[in-house]
């Protein structure tokens, strides 16, 4: 197993030697004269923990940390001090040290401290690793589809995503406007602070603004201690206020002057506080239709509206139906841990002409419902919710109605026509692709293309 590497930066010959002796056994022990030789070898190297003695010739140990708090992965350091000197170890804690131990160190103190620190660094990097994966999760890849919709959308959070601008995410319930939201905060500079999420329909307008912004003790009766806020949270990072339209108007005030001022005053307080925060909000409610009524503060919809985005209904964009499915047949399989199945053509038919009210929540769960409950090696329309195949059993072919109704373009219908067409060949070949070709009148090399093109996956 891999040693911890620890780095001895001290310009004294006996304490680097009796650090590496002490040390030799558990971990690495890497010794340094002066500030410089250590900060070069971080450049091309890592360490776990940094032992940093505070007062050396040239660069000192303060001006030390403050470089090394700047790499991208730094090292835990413990500033090693005399004692005359521990008022400015406690002030070096402040600056980011882990913390110190004063010389002539003691040999179990050092040990235990040098311990937590690795397990400190061990944790910040395993912390660094999951948070790389789940921007990976909310990558612009995991946004499905391929319509021209859904193109604008992924342009605009590609724009937007960089910056700090202040974005307002509009659509139905079920849409992926959270989706949005989070592949907006991890493919920005933001990615590796906070994504606060923050639901303001599902807290009572009473709490919200605790919620928000929090209180100091006293503030009211059982405000036995001080809370912190949400915006204090995400405090360099990121909070996404979803359903913004059913916040009340004293609460909306209040989060305009976080926009304008980057400040907020918590209840009960009287000192400003200072955040850096960005701002995404996202409602499904018509928030000019608040404005005419009263609801909705004029002055803060034009401040969250700087860029808008506008996720479309499933119903809208009934070409990316098929991807979509294919996608959580993928996704929920293995999560639920059980085998990958597909759906028959006449099964995709049901699918793609539902008009799902419920849009792509709707469709997720409606997959996971057949996955659980389908009893076939595929799955056909029989493990669909009955009221699915009731309302397209007298519907007109749905290739033809959405493009009449505008919800999708020609290419779009085309496209799922091919698919439902080389599927039902594939099946009643048994998926021999040359004979389905025959079937199909064209040859095999195209249908291999057709295949291909449509993600069409043959047993």
């Amino acid at each position: 197993m891999k040693k911890q590497r620890i780095l001895i930066v001290d310009d004294e010959p006996g304490v680097r030697e009796s650090l590496r002796m002490v040390l030799k056994e558990r971990y690495e022990p890497i010794a340094k004269t002066n500030g410089e030789d250590a900060l070069q070898f971080l450049e091309n190297e890592s360490a776990d923990v940094m032992l940093l003695d505070l007062i050396m010739p040239g660069m000192d140990g303060m001006e030390i940390l403050e470089k090394v708090r700047q790499l991208p992965r730094p090292p835990q350091v413990i500033m090693l001090t005399a004692t005359k000197t521990v008022k400015s170890a406690v002030q070096a804690m402040k600056l980011g040290a882990f913390d110190y131990v004063t010389k002539p160190f003691d040999v179990d103190e050092l040990t235990i401290l040098v311990e937590r620190a690795v397990q400190a660094t061990a944790l910040a990097r395993e912390v660094e690793v999951l948070r790389s994966e789940v921007g990976q999760r909310y990558g612009f890849d995991q946004i499905i589809g391929t319509s021209e919709r859904v193109r604008e959308v992924l342009n605009t959070v590609a724009m937007v995503a960089p910056l700090k601008t202040t974005v307002l995410i509009t659509g139905e319930s079920g849409t992926g406007k959270e989706l949005i939201a989070k592949a907006l905060h991890y493919n920005s500079p933001r990615a590796n602070k906070p994504l606060i999420t923050l639901n303001c329909a599902a807290i009572p307008d009473t709490l919200l603004e605790n919620e928000l912004f929090g209180h100091e003790r006293g503030a009211f009766t059982d405000a036995y201690a001080k809370q912190v806020g949400q915006f204090e949270n995400a405090d360099q990072g990121t909070i996404f206020l979803d359903e913004i339209g059913d916040m009340q108007p004293s609460t909306q005030a209040k989060i305009l002057r976080v926009l304008e001022q980057g400040e907020f005053i918590r209840i009960g307080g009287s000192q400003a506080i200072h955040v850096d925060v960005r701002v995404i909000a996202a409602t499904s409610r018509d928030l000019n239709q608040g404005m005419r009524e009263g609801t909705f503060r004029s002055d803060l919809y034009y401040r969250l509206n700087v860029v808008a985005i506008q996720v479309p209904p499933l119903r809208e964009r009934r070409g990316d139906i098929i991807a979509l499915v294919q996608h959580f047949l993928r996704t929920k399989a293995t999560e639920l841990g059980v085998p990958e199945r597909r759906f028959n053509a006449a099964a995709l038919d049901v699918l793609i002409a539902y008009p799902w009210p419920g849009n792509v929540r709707e469709l997720e769960n409606t997959i996971e419902r057949a996955l659980v409950l389908g009893r076939g090696t595929e799955l056909t329309p029989e493990d669909l919710p009955g009221y699915m195949t009731e309302s397209s059993n007298d519907s007109v072919p749905p290739g033809l109605e959405i493009v009449l109704r505008g919800e999708a373009t020609l290419s779009d219908a085309v496209d799922q026509f091919e698919h439902r067409l080389i599927q039902r060949a594939l099946e009643q070949t048994q998926y021999n692709q040359t004979r389905a070709a025959e079937i199909l009148g064209t040859t095999r090399r195209i249908l291999k293309y057709k295949i291909d093109k449509l993600g069409i996956r043959p047993e």
